[in-house]
């Protein structure tokens, strides 16, 4: 997965209208918060199914091209098939319906360097049947300084949030 490439690309979405809000709460040798949001036009039930159906929404410059499936249960995996084979991004630790989805996420080449990562959708009811979503990933563990590169990891992260909303609004990613 591209994780770090096309970076610019999606902060560029991460600047339109109704699109996530983001942060970068610290990024140092070895250590990653971020945190981004974002109201999503859609009741919170609705929002949680639309997380499950993850490969129509996740941008495709973020894979290795195969069908990505996330399946909203314990032991769930956000997995991707491959020709003879597959790629496992992470596995569903906390599944709550409307609420929460919780994965163990070393996207990318973060598999690679020995990080640990958790990726937290909440979903919180907003004023008018809509949906806050609070994106968290936190990522720990030796990187050789890649986890400073918590700009361009923000912007792919936002950017997947921003998707989210327009596929759990429209039905479409874009």
């Amino acid at each position: 997965m591209r994780v770090l490439l096309a970076a610019a690309m999606a902060v560029a979405l991460a600047g339109q209208a109704g699109a996530a809000s983001a942060a970068v709460k610290s990024a140092a040798e070895g250590r990653l918060e971020l945190e981004s949001s974002v109201v999503i036009d859609a009741a919170p039930d609705k929002v949680y199914a639309a997380i499950g159906q993850i490969g129509s929404w996740w941008d495709p410059a973020h894979s290795y091209g195969g069908q990505m499936t996330l399946e909203l249960r314990p032991g769930g995996c956000f997995c991707e098939s491959l020709p003879g084979g597959g790629v496992k991004h992470g596995e569903v630790v906390m599944a709550m319906p409307g609420k929460l989805v919780r994965l163990s996420a070393p996207l990318g080449p973060m598999q690679d360097w020995g990080v640990a990562a958790a990726m937290t959708f909440e979903l919180k009811p907003a004023e008018g049947g809509k949906t806050t979503v609070v994106l968290r990933y936190n990522a720990s563990g030796f990187s050789a300084g890649q986890l400073q590169a918590a700009p361009g990891i923000d912007g792919v992260v936002v950017g997947q949030l921003t998707r989210l909303k327009s596929f759990a609004e429209t039905g479409k990613p874009t």
